[in-house]
Order: C-alpha cells, then structure tokens, then sequence
C-alpha cells in the first residue's frame, strides 16, 4: 500500500507540472498541460483509486506551495478531482451470483464523465470569480472580444457617395490653390468594429457570453472521455488494467440522463450560479450524448459490408464539418437512449 501511495505521489508531481506549463505560454506548453490529467488516470486505473487520490492531493498541494494556492485550487477543481473519480468509477465492481465480476456499466461512467464535466466548469468559475456578476463581466468581456476579432475581418460596408451627403453641392470652403485637402482620418479599431455599442452588438455579446459555459463545458467532457479512453489503452498495453476491455459500441446510457438534461435545460434559466450551471449541464450532457450516438452507430454498421466505408465517412463529415455534424449525432443519442433499438445493452438497466 505505501508503495501505491509512492507511486500515485509521484504521478501527482509529474501531473502538476504538466499542468504549470501553461504558465509559458507557447504551443508546447499548451499540448503538455492538455496531458496533466493521464498521469492521475493512469494510476488509478493502474494500481487504485488511493494511489489516484495521492497523486489528485501530491499535485494539487505542491502548486499551491510552489506557484499559487489559486492555481493548486484550480488544478485540483478542474482536472485532479474529476480524473481520480473517473479512475474510481471505472474499477467498480460487485459479485456476481456466479462470482463473477459485474463491473460499473460503460454507460452510467459516460454520463458521469458529462456530469463531471460541468461540476468542474461550474468550480473553476466560482474559484476564479465568487460573485456572479463578476464572473459574467468575465464572459461578456471575452464574448465581446471574440466578436470583434470577428467583426474585423468581414469586409466594410462601401462609402456612401458623395451625392448622398447632406452637404452635396455646397460651395467647398475657401483655400488656397493647389492646397491638397486633408487625409482622412484612419479609423480606429472601435470603428472597424463599428457596431461596438449599438444595440445589435451587445445583443450579440450577451447571447454569445450566455452561451460560453455549455461550450467549455461540451469541450471538457469530450476531452475527459478522450482521457479515460486513452490511459485505459495504456494500462491494458502494461497488462494492469483489472476489468476486461469493455464493448464500447455497445455504451447505452441510462434514461436518466434525458431526465437530467430536460432539468438542465430548465436549471438554464435561473439567475446567477444555477443559471450556469444548467447551461453547462447542457452542453456537457449533449456531448455525452453524442459520443453515445457515435457508439450507436459503429454498433448498428456491425455486419454491413460497406462498414469501413460508413465509418471513414462518418469521420470525414465530423473532421471537414469541424464538429457541427455532431449535432446530429446528439440527436441520434438521445434517440437511442430513449428508445433503447439496440441489441443489448451493457449491462445498465435503461
């Protein structure tokens, strides 16, 4: 056991620093800090769940000492808790009557990772801002960013004749001959993006700034599923995973989650925190959704001919799309779970 508590403490430094190279700010830095989370998945799925809740506390408190108690609060809210929990879901486990092992259903741990997904966004933002309207100055300032990065580049509208001026066909004022007239003024960049504080404009900013949770909250989801998947192959490949490779087109997520996500989308409009929550419950539980989409259907191409071809298409639209096709795939989930057309399902009670 303390050999365990050695290692997970080992994974958790190796984590933490991962994580704290975000703070260079170069490309490398960024891909290093998106693989923190693997070192704490890998221990936990390797050796257990203690030796991953060393290494989620190890790292966490060695960037408080070392950097900033805020970023080790922030590690341990945002990617520490939510990987050592996944790594603890995953080897659950009870008897059978047989004694076999019935090990925790691939669908119950993908709606958790959804769930999880939201929890972590809704706790690195009250850790970044404790009250709600400062964390929604937050999201306004960076939606209005994003839509004047935007502005700048459609093309300006054309200049109005001059015959259309209301000054057209008045006398030019007196100046000497050949004096050149005035450059006009370059405009600044507040102009470019010209309807920056007309109404449209901040009707635009508001929407996107309601919208960023869901965003951030489907793109962690997808990435912690991306996460479980990939250090389960690790540990598999080192012979130390303790539950056999699941069927994982055969992932069906149980009926509650179209429970949860109809309360999300209610929880949406509650003020302040709660709001944020509920959106960011919906986007993570409809990535979730669309992974379990994705699943049904490598499951129903099973036995078709054509089934590379389907497949590689299917990619193909996901990759040129740049994700809009998951839309459908989101839809095609929920279907699934509610209907529950598939052959069998991995073992949860739908």
């Amino acid at each position: 056991m303390v050999q365990n508590l050695g290692i997970g403490i080992g994974a958790g430094l190796v984590s933490a620093l991962l994580f704290g190279m975000l703070l260079k700010a170069t490309p490398l830095a960024v891909v290093l800090y998106l693989l923190a989370p693997l070192p704490i998945l890998i221990v936990g799925l390797g050796w257990n769940s203690r030796a991953a809740l060393a290494a989620a506390a190890s790292g966490s408190l060695a960037l408080a000492l070392v950097v900033s108690p805020y970023l080790g609060l922030g590690f341990a809210a945002y990617l520490a808790v939510p990987a050592w929990w996944l790594a603890y879901l995953a080897l659950l486990g009870r008897p059978n009557a047989d004694g076999s092992l019935e090990w925790y259903p691939t669908g119950r741990l993908l709606g958790w990772t959804g769930a999880t997904a939201a929890l972590a966004f809704i706790a690195i933002a009250v850790l970044s801002a404790p009250s709600h309207e400062a964390f929604e100055g937050q999201l306004k300032s960076l939606a209005g960013t994003i839509v004047r990065a935007q502005m700048r580049g459609l093309p300006s509208a054309p200049a109005k004749p001059d015959a259309a001026r209301p000054d057209a066909g008045e006398p030019v004022a007196d100046k000497p001959v050949g004096e050149k007239p005035a450059p006009p003024e370059k405009p600044s960049d507040a102009a470019d993006a010209a309807p920056a504080g007309s109404e449209a404009h901040d009707d635009l900013v508001d929407a996107l700034a309601r919208t960023v949770p869901a965003f951030a909250a489907n793109g962690l989801a997808l990435l912690l599923t991306f996460y479980l998947w990939a250090s389960a192959r690790i540990v598999q490949l080192s012979g130390r995973l303790p539950r056999p490779w699941p069927d994982i087109p055969s992932t069906v997520m149980p009926r509650a989650m179209l429970g949860l996500l109809g309360l999300a989308v209610i929880l949406a409009f509650a003020p302040g925190y709660a709001g944020v929550l509920g959106t960011a419950l919906v986007g993570s539980v409809s990535a979730v959704f669309a992974l379990q989409g994705l699943a049904a259907f490598h499951d129903r191409s099973r036995g078709r001919p054509a089934r590379g071809m389907m497949l590689f298409g299917l990619y193909l639209i996901l990759f040129f799309t740049q994700g809009i096709a998951l839309i459908v795939l989101t839809l095609f989930g929920l279907a699934d779970t509610a209907l529950n057309r598939r052959r069998r399902p991995d073992g949860a009670t739908p």
